[in-house]
């Protein structure tokens, strides 16, 4: 089988697909890896997985005493909740993905954004505390871990200039290694991409139609993020961006071979 794509691919993976990775074998997780590690042997694609893991950090938020508060899909972040979700995402989720793939025996290295420096972050200006706003920096790391077939799995913490840690969307995380790379992005979701007023899913979406649908309140909530984000994307890479189902993972294959799958964003 000849390799699918030139580039490498970025796959941003969240929500109830990291839910269930305690679960075994049968999980969403291991059905996603084992296409990857099908893809991997098979054609030599190169792959990053960029995660967040907001069931996660909710859960131990609660357990810690905090209360999580959202702003138009994105999480508000207190200084105070900092350690706890760091600890969350860039230790228990992503080196629960690691241990996951490592066991199938494919190449894991759980990373950061802000390893190998690959990764500049500001504070955000949304007033939402700790909430860096990621630009792409530096590549060696990604570019010496892909050319050695290693599988970068990367955690949306980041990084500001004085040390101090910052979480960010894991959305626009997977657009900036993507930006970084000059990769194709997959956003895989729990839904099988975007509605329309009518309930249908939508083949293709633009900026217009997007900001539409999201004054009409069709598009809310974590979607919002997301489709801001995969716009900024395909207008960043000048190409159009997948927001896709992770239950049906062996379609990623058909992405890769043009197919429609789920939402294509279009660059404005």
């Amino acid at each position: 089988m000849k390799k699918l794509i030139n580039k490498p691919l970025v796959i941003k993976i969240g929500g109830a697909i990291l839910d269930d990775q305690a679960s075994g074998k049968g999980s969403a997780l291991s059905k996603l890896l084992t296409v990857i590690a099908k893809m991997i042997s098979n054609t030599k694609q190169k792959i990053v997985l960029v995660h967040g893991g907001g069931c996660v950090v909710d859960e131990m938020l609660a357990q810690a005493g905090f209360v999580t508060e959202k702003k138009h899909g994105l999480r508000v972040t207190p200084k105070q909740q900092i350690p706890v979700i760091s600890g969350a995402l860039a230790g228990n989720v992503n080196k629960g993905i690691v241990a996951n793939a490592i066991s199938m025996k494919l190449p894991a290295v759980g990373l950061s954004l802000m390893d190998g420096d690959m990764v500049e972050c500001l504070l955000s200006d949304e007033n939402l505390g700790e909430v860096g706003v990621a630009k792409a920096k530096d590549s060696k790391l990604l570019d010496t871990l892909l050319n050695a077939d290693f599988l970068p799995i990367i955690a949306s913490i980041g990084a500001l200039d004085n040390g101090d840690l910052v979480n960010v969307n894991a959305d626009d995380a997977a657009v900036v290694i993507c930006q970084l790379l000059n990769a194709e992005l997959l956003l895989l979701t729990d839904v099988n991409g975007v509605k329309d007023a009518s309930g249908e899913y939508l083949q293709s979406l633009d900026t217009l139609q997007a900001k539409q649908l999201i004054e009409q309140g069709v598009i809310a909530g974590g979607m919002t993020a997301k489709v801001n984000a995969a716009l900024h994307a395909a207008k960043q890479l000048r190409r159009s961006i997948a927001v896709a189902s992770w239950q049906s993972p062996e379609k990623i294959i058909n992405f890769l071979n043009g197919d429609a799958i789920g939402t294509r964003i279009q660059p404005s």
